[in-house]
This record gives structure tokens, sequence and C-alpha cells, in this order.
């Protein structure tokens, strides 16, 4: 099993969204055309390269988990989060001019946990509902939802994990004023 991207949650609020902090960690990632079912396996096959030693050094990688998925109009950035500790500046450059290597500074997320295959309707009806609980609390957000893919396709549907994600901003204040 993939060693899973440390957080630590700072607040649980209804229907189980965590506000989570995570800190500072470096993602490699790649952008796919495709659906949302189906860009998992387009970006696999790159990303699985890198950490197997497709990269400047031929170093092997860790696998981590999750991996994340955020879609955009036609297509979606899939990426890897690199094993804690390693640096984007310390990380080998991708050997697939297609894989960037980024760090991501320390930020405030909230999560929803879901189980379940992973079909377009059942995320995007996730991401609603992690999105209602944030603006009854009035707590802003910044970007996009994304997602979190835990397991492995091997495992059954209802046995595997996956997140709604979104970033939250100016937090403290928030839950300060009474958002939790």
């Amino acid at each position: 099993m993939a060693k899973a991207q440390p957080y630590d949650v700072l607040n649980t609020l209804s229907e189980g969204v965590e506000i989570r902090h995570y800190p500072r960690h470096t993602l490699i990632s790649v952008e796919v055309e495709g659906d949302f079912e189906s860009a998992g396996n387009r970006a696999f096959r790159p990303l699985v390269s890198y950490i197997s030693g497709s990269n400047s050094r031929g170093d092997r990688l860790a696998m981590t988990s999750p991996v994340v998925q955020a879609p955009h109009q036609s297509s979606h950035t899939m990426s890897f989060v690199l094993p804690e500790g390693v640096s984007a500046q310390e990380a080998p450059m991708p050997a697939d001019a297609n894989v960037t290597v980024h760090e991501v500074a320390p930020r405030e997320v909230a999560a929803l946990r879901f189980s379940g295959s992973w079909k377009q309707r059942r995320a995007e009806d996730k991401a609603a509902l992690l999105l209602r609980v944030l603006a009854e609390r009035n707590i802003p957000t910044v970007g996009e939802v994304f997602y979190g893919r835990f397991d492995p396709p091997t495992v059954p549907g209802f046995l595997r994990h996956n997140e709604a994600l979104i970033e939250v901003a100016n937090l403290h204040s928030t839950l300060e004023r009474g958002g939790n």
C-alpha cells in the first residue's frame, strides 16, 4: 500500500467535511485530454515511468497516495505527490517533457471522503455537497474542486477511498467568526 500524503485535520464540519492543513509538498503532473473516467488511465503511464526511473538521475521514487485529478474544460491535470521531504528543486528532472515537477505551498483544503468506483457523476455530486457545506458556513474557496484517488482499480468500488477537495481561503478569520 502506498504511503499517504500527510495532513492535519483542523476542523470537522457537517456531512463529514474536514478542513485540513497540508504542508509544503511536491507534485509531478501531466495534462491529458479525455473524459473524466479515462483521464487517469491516460496519465498513469508517464507518471509511473517518472517514479520508476525515467528521470534525469534514473532515481526510483516511492508511490504515494492520492493520485490527484484536476478537471479542466477539455483536459485533466493528473498528479502524483512525491514522497515527503522531496522538494521540487531536489527532484530529478522528468525524461518526458510532458511531465512537470512543481512545489505546492502549505495550504488549507476542505475535503469530503467518498467511496465507490471512479464515475464522474458520483464525484461531481460529492463536489457539490462539499461546496454547499462550505457556502453554508461562509468559508471562501480558492480555485476549483479537484479529486484524490487512493486505491488502484483492482480494489472493489465499495472499498475505494476517493475525495473531493478544494482549497479554502482566510481560514482562521472565517473560523473565528463562527464559520465552523
